[in-house]
C-alpha cells in the first residue's frame, strides 16, 4: 500500500471514521459531516491555534481534556467529543469574550450577512453579553492600501491575514502590534500594505476587519448572483465565482481549486471588473468615413465591410489578423475556420511579438501546474513570473519552500524567484542558449561562474521524467530566438522533461490549440497535418506559412494589406514598434476593429464592432497547463455587442458564406470531431460537476481528477454564497482513470496523434540566431519587462486600480551604475540615438547583468516601446542635471 493510501482510525463524538496521518481533528471531522467552530483555521494555511474555537474534548492519559482541534493531528484510536457540555461551554465563552470589545455595527458592516463571527454567535455563543463597559474604540477605517481598507475594532486577532502576506505571499507587510488589550493588526509605518496579493486577506478575514475599496457599501449578500467562472486577468486560469447585483459586477472571489489556484487571486485579477463597468464601453457599431465617425446597426456594418472583402478575398495574402489571446477558445476556433477555410489566409497570429515560437508549445511534452510544484527540479527560462503570472508565482514559492522543488533559474535580472531559487544564473541578452549548453553538455571542466556550476550539478543529478522548464518571454524586447534555441537545447538534451507554457496572455494557449497562429491549425497540428475530417469540414486550408504580427503590421505599412483585422488587439500599444503599428493601420484601406474598450488603434479602425466582455457570454479557456475550464455568464451583453464567435459567423454571411454555427454547441461539435486535442468533449462535459476544475486535454487514461465530497467551507472563504463543492481533496477522494471525467472517453488513436508530434529535435526546428552585435563602450543592452500593473486598456479603466500603474524606471546593476557615476534615484534620460524618455528613477540592483539596462514597459502610453524596438538595439543614459 502507498503511504498516501494509509489511513488511521479514530472516533469522533462515537462514531468511528478514518483520517490520513498527519491530518488534523477539525479536517478529519468535517469530512465526516461534522463541523467543528472554528476562525483562525484555513485549510490552506499553516494552522496556529490561535482562536480557540475549535476547542474540543481529546481523550488523553488522564482522560478528556479540552484541546484545539486545528492544531491537534489525529492518531489511531484517538477519541474526541465536539459536543459536550464542556466543549459547548469553551465555545459559548471563547464568543463572549471576542464580542467583549467586537462594536455592534453589523447593519452598516460590509460583512453583515457572510460574516462567520456573526453565524458562529448565532449557534454556539450566548444569547446576551454580560459586559456593561464602554467598549474600545479606534478610528476607523484606515486606508492601509489604495484597495484595502482596516477597521481595528472588528479584528477579533484570528491571524489570517498576517500568515497569508507572510507564509503564503512572502510579504509580512501586515502583521500584529501591541500587547494585550491593546494588540490589533496594522501595517508598518514606511510601508503601505502594497501587495499583490492584498484582495485575499479580505476575502479570508472571517469578520469586517479588512474590506475591500471596490466592494464597500455596494451590496448586501442577499442581494447579489454568482456564477462560476474562470479568471482571464493572465493566462493562469484562476478559478473564481463572479457575483454581480442589478446587472452590474461587484465583486469576485477565488474559488478553491486544487490544481489551479487554491483559491488565491492577485489584485488584477480580484478587481479588474471594474473594467467591465466601464463608462467607455462600446456597445454599438461604429463606421468611420475619414474622420468622421458615425453609429450604425449590425446591417450596416456588415454591409460596409463586405465589398472591401470580396475585393480582397481575390488575394488571400492581403487579408491579415491580429489578436485573440482574449477570445474564448469557441471564437479562436469560428474565427480560424474563418481566416484559414474562408479567406484563405494563414496570416493570423494571438501573439503580438512577444511570445515565443509555437512549436515550442506544440511539439513537447507539456506539463501541469502540478507537475512542475511536484517537480525536482524546475528550470526557470521566463521573466518575472510574480509580475506575469502572479498565482503560478504563489505555487512555485510554496513548492520551493515545503516541498523540496529546486528551481534553477536563468534570467537577466533578478526576479521575484531569486530568494527561493536553488540556483541563480544571470545572463546577458544573446548568451541564453550558449549558457544552457554549459548546463547540459559534458566539458571535463568546472564552469568559472559557480551558479553554474550548481545548476550544472543539479539538472545532472536529477531524473530527467521530473524536470520541468517554465518557458515564457524574458525579454519584451529584441528577438526570442536565442531563448527559444536555449528551451530546445535543454529539452532535447532531457528526454523525458516537461514544458509548462510561461506565455501570460489571458487565453493564448487556447489560440495556439486552435491554430489561430501561423502555420498551424486546430489541435496543434501543422497546415500538412490536418486530419481527414478537418479537410471534410473545412474545404480548404492554407498551403503558405502565413505572417507574425510584426511581418503583418510590416506588410501593411507597405501596403501589402487591404483588410486587417484587430480582434482584442491594440498593437500600438502592445506589439513591439508602436511607430510601425500607427503607419501600418493608417496604410491599411479597411481596418476591422472588435473589441470592448477603445484603445490606441481603434482610431485608426474604419468599423468598430462591440465585443461582449467574458461575464457576458459562455466559452472557454485554456490555461498554461492545457486545461480548459468553462468562462460563466452572469451579466446581459453591453449595448448591441456580441460574442466574437457570433461576430466571426455573421461577417461570413455578409460575404456570402457559411460557417455552419448556430450556438456554441455546433462549434464544439465541429471541433471536437477535427482536433485531435478536442476529441469528445463537449460544453455539457465541460459544465459536468466532474469537471469542475476543467479539463486537461488530451484527456488520457492516466489522468486523475480529484473531488471534493465536502460543501463549502462558510468561513474559510466566507462570501460565497452557494457552490455545491469545493475545497481542498477530501481524504476520501478518489483517483480515477478516464471516467474521472464524466461524459468524456479517452480516445486512445487522438492522444497518439497529438503525441507523435511531440520532437526529439526541437532544435532542428529552429532557424540559427543572428550574431549579437558587440556592445560599445558606455552602451546598455536593453532587457523590457512587464508589470503587473502595466497601465493596460483594463488596468486604466479600473478606477481603483488605475492609480496602482508605477511610472517607468530604469534598473541597473551595481558595477554598471558605478562605472558610469550614477547613484540610485537619480533621475535619468534613456536615449536610442533618436528618440529619448526623460525623468526616469535609476534603480541600482546587484541582480542585474553587467551591461544591461531594465526597463518597466508603460502599457496604454506606449513610451518605453518608443524607445526600445528593433534587434541589437543599444542604449546610453544620460544623468538628468538637479
Amino acid at each position: 500500500m502507498n503511504d498516501s493510501d494509509a489511513t488511521v482510525k479514530l472516533v469522533v463524538d462515537g462514531h468511528e471514521i478514518q483520517a490520513k496521518p498527519g491530518e488534523m481533528i477539525i479536517a478529519a471531522a468535517e469530512k465526516a459531516g461534522v463541523l467543528i467552530p472554528r476562525f483562525c483555521y484555513h485549510p490552506r494555511l499553516e494552522p496556529v491555534g490561535v482562536c480557540r474555537m475549535c476547542l474540543v474534548e481529546v481523550k488523553g492519559p488522564r482522560g478528556f481534556s479540552l484541546q484545539p482541534a486545528c492544531y491537534l493531528p489525529v492518531a489511531e484510536g484517538m477519541e474526541v467529543v465536539t459536543n459536550s457540555d464542556k466543549a459547548k461551554k469553551a465555545q459559548d465563552g471563547v464568543l463572549e469574550y471576542l464580542l467583549a470589545n467586537h462594536p455592534l455595527d453589523c447593519p452598516v458592516c460590509d460583512k453583515g450577512g457572510e460574516c462567520p463571527l456573526q453565524d458562529q454567535t448565532f449557534v454556539y455563543g450566548p444569547g446576551e453579553s454580560r459586559f456593561v463597559e464602554e467598549k474600545r474604540h479606534y478610528p476607523k477605517p484606515i486606508p492601509i492600501s489604495k484597495l484595502v481598507y482596516l477597521d481595528r475594532e472588528r479584528c477579533i486577532q484570528c491571524d489570517r491575514c498576517t500568515r497569508f502576506a507572510d507564509d503564503v505571499a512572502g510579504e509580512a507587510l501586515i502583521n500584529f502590534i501591541g500587547r494585550g488589550g491593546s494588540i490589533q493588526v496594522n501595517t508598518f509605518p514606511d510601508k503601505p500594505f502594497s501587495s499583490y496579493f492584498s484582495g485575499n486577506t479580505v476575502q479570508i478575514c472571517p469578520v469586517g476587519a479588512l474590506t475591500a475599496t471596490p466592494y464597500r457599501f455596494k451590496a448586501r449578500p442577499w442581494d447579489l448572483e454568482q456564477v462560476e467562472s474562470t479568471c482571464v486577468g493572465c493566462s493562469v486560469g484562476c478559478q473564481i465565482v463572479v457575483q454581480s447585483s442589478e446587472n452590474e459586477l461587484v465583486r469576485y472571489l477565488g474559488l478553491d481549486s486544487e490544481a489551479v489556484n487554491h483559491s488565491w487571486l492577485c489584485d488584477k485579477g480580484r478587481f479588474g471588473f471594474e473594467s467591465v463597468n466601464s463608462s467607455d464601453r462600446l456597445g454599438t457599431p461604429t463606421i468611420r468615413n475619414g474622420t468622421a465617425a458615425k453609429e450604425a446597426s449590425w446591417t450596416e456594418a456588415m454591409a460596409k465591410l463586405a465589398e472591401p472583402l470580396n475585393r480582397a478575398r481575390k488575394r488571400p495574402e492581403s487579408i491579415a489578423i491580429i489578436g485573440g489571446a482574449h477570445l474564448a477558445n469557441e471564437d479562436l476556433y469560428v474565427w480560424s475556420k474563418l481566416a484559414k477555410s474562408i479567406f484563405g489566409t494563414d496570416s493570423v497570429d494571438a501573439q503580438l511579438g512577444d511570445g515565443l515560437d509555437p512549436r515550442l508549445l506544440t511539439r513537447t511534452n507539456r506539463a501541469t501546474i502540478a507537475d512542475a510544484v511536484g517537480a525536482e527540479v524546475l528550470v526557470l527560462l521566463s521573466g518575472d513570473i510574480r509580475e506575469e503570472l502572479p498565482v503560478l508565482f504563489l505555487r512555485l514559492r510554496e513548492a520551493a519552500i515545503s516541498s523540496g522543488l529546486k528551481i534553477v533559474e536563468l534570467t537577466h535580472a533578478a526576479t521575484s524567484l531569486t530568494p527561493n531559487a536553488a540556483a541563480s544564473i544571470v545572463v546577458s541578452p544573446g548568451q541564453v542558449e550558449a549558457t544552457v549548453r554549459s548546463l547540459v553538455e559534458q566539458s571535463g571542466q568546472e564552469p568559472s561562474d559557480p551558479s553554474i556550476a550548481v545548476a550544472k550539478a543539479i539538472i545532472a543529478g536529477a531524473d530527467p521524467n521530473r524536470i520541468v522548464v517554465l518557458a515564457g518571454r524574458m525579454n519584451q524586447a529584441g528577438s526570442s530566438l536565442d531563448q527559444e534555441r536555449a528551451i530546445a537545447t535543454l529539452i532535447d538534451a532531457k528526454p523525458g522533461s516537461k514544458l509548462l507554457s510561461g506565455l501570460r496572455r489571458a487565453n493564448v494557449n487556447g489560440a495556439i490549440d486552435m491554430g489561430f497562429v501561423p502555420g498551424h491549425l486546430p489541435g496543434r497540428c501543422a497546415l500538412t497535418e490536418g486530419s481527414k475530417e478537418l479537410i471534410d469540414a473545412w474545404k480548404q486550408v492554407p498551403t503558405q506559412i502565413g505572417r507574425s504580427t510584426p511581418e503583418i503590421l510590416a506588410a501593411a505599412a507597405n501596403g501589402e494589406i487591404d483588410v486587417l483585422f484587430l480582434i482584442g488587439a491594440d498593437p500600438i500599444s502592445d506589439a513591439p514598434d508602436p511607430e510601425l503599428s500607427e503607419r501600418a493601420l493608417a496604410k491599411v484601406g479597411t481596418v476591422v476593429s472588435v473589441e470592448t474598450l477603445p484603445n490606441a488603434s481603434t482610431r485608426f479602425a474604419s468599423i468598430i464592432l462591440p465585443a461582449a466582455a467574458f461575464t457576458e457570454r459562455m466559452g472557454s479557456t485554456t490555461n498554461v497547463e492545457s486545461r480548459i475550464s468553462l468562462l460563466g455568464q452572469k451579466l446581459v451583453s453591453f449595448g448591441l455587442s456580441r460574442p466574437e464567435w457570433m461576430i466571426a459567423v455573421e461577417i461570413a454571411a455578409a460575404i456570402g458564406e457559411d460557417l455552419g454555427f448556430e450556438s456554441m454547441h455546433d462549434v464544439w461539435r465541429e471541433l471536437s470531431v477535427v482536433s485531435p486535442l478536442h476529441r469528445g468533449l463537449s460544453l455539457q462535459a465541460l459544465g459536468s460537476p466532474g469537471t469542475r476544475e476543467g479539463v486537461l486535454v488530451p484527456v488520457r487514461r492516466s489522468r486523475v481528477s480529484i473531488a471534493s465530497n465536502r460543501s463549502l467551507d462558510p468561513v474559510a472563504t466566507p462570501g460565497i454564497i452557494s457552490v455545491e463543492h469545493s475545497g481542498p481533496p477530501s481524504s476520501s477522494g478518489t483517483g480515477r482513470g478516464s471516467d474521472a471525467y464524466p461524459g468524456i472517453e479517452a480516445n486512445a488513436s487522438a492522444v497518439e496523434s497529438v503525441d507523435s508530434r511531440i520532437s526529439g529535435d526541437l532544435l532542428d526546428l529552429l532557424a540559427t540566431p543572428n550574431e549579437v552585435a558587440p556592445i560599445g563602450s558606455g552602451d546598455l543592452v536593453p532587457v523590457l519587462r512587464r508589470r503587473l500593473f502595466d497601465g493596460g486598456t483594463m488596468l486604466v479603466r479600473s478606477k481603483n486600480l488605475t492609480e496602482l500603474a508605477p511610472a517607468p524606471r530604469v534598473t541597473v546593476g551595481g558595477s554598471t551604475a558605478a562605472s558610469m557615476g550614477f547613484a540610485a534615484g537619480s533621475k535619468v534620460t534613456l536615449s536610442n540615438g533618436t528618440s529619448e524618455l526623460p525623468d526616469l528613477e535609476l534603480v541600482v540592483d546587484r541582480g542585474v547583468a553587467d551591461g544591461v539596462v531594465v526597463v518597466d514597459l508603460d502599457g496604454e502610453s506606449g513610451l518605453t516601446r518608443r524607445v526600445i524596438q528593433g534587434e541589437n538595439l543599444r542604449l546610453t543614459i544620460k544623468l538628468e542635471s538637479v
